[in-house]
């Protein structure tokens, strides 16, 4: 019973430290470009991201002001949230 509750602590231990890396980004910017039919979204910084195939568009358009939360997936920024920033 004793290695029973060591070995659940344990695990428990490693799985929220992974969890802190799984953090969600958050990046502003003005929109140079929005494409809706490739599903991409790059900002005047130069940061590119792609929009997941449920992305609803708020009314983006280009010199628009935007908070994008994000996430690497590989080597790619996948946008999970973008909101107009008045």
């Amino acid at each position: 019973m004793r290695k029973l509750i060591m070995s659940v602590a344990a695990a428990a231990v490693l799985a929220s430290g992974g969890a802190a890396f799984a953090a969600v980004k958050h990046t502003t910017g003005t929109i140079k470009t929005y494409d809706g039919t490739a599903m991409s979204l790059v900002l005047d910084n130069g940061s590119t991201f792609t929009l997941p195939n449920a992305f609803k568009n708020p009314g983006l358009k280009a010199g628009e002001k935007v908070r994008v939360s994000w996430d690497m997936s590989g080597k790619h920024k996948i946008a999970e949230a973008v909101r107009i920033v008045k």
